[in-house]
């Protein structure tokens, strides 16, 4: 029986190739609106970050996550997404 592949996205912290599910996907829509999108199927641009506050801390340090989403993220935004991953949403 064949095996099913498993899709692997980089984290933009780390920079690991991880499977998909074990990730985090924040998305900016066509409106501009970034968020953090837990289904993995909105519509939009997206970006792969690990479950964890440091490699979020790390992507937003080295603007991987505005290159990724092409996109000015501000303070205010990268506080409201890192509660979001702190809560576990």
């Amino acid at each position: 029986m064949k095996q099913k592949k498993v899709p692997q996205r980089m984290c933009t912290g780390c920079m690991e190739m991880k499977p998909k599910k074990e990730l985090i996907r924040i998305v900016k829509s066509k409106e501009g609106e970034v968020s953090v999108d837990p289904t993995g199927k909105k519509n939009g641009r997206g970006a792969y970050v690990c479950k964890n506050v440091e490699c979020l801390e790390k992507a937003f340090k080295n603007k991987r996550l505005q290159k990724n989403l092409e996109i000015q993220i501000d303070e205010t935004l990268y506080q409201s997404l890192k509660e979001q991953i702190e809560n576990g949403r």
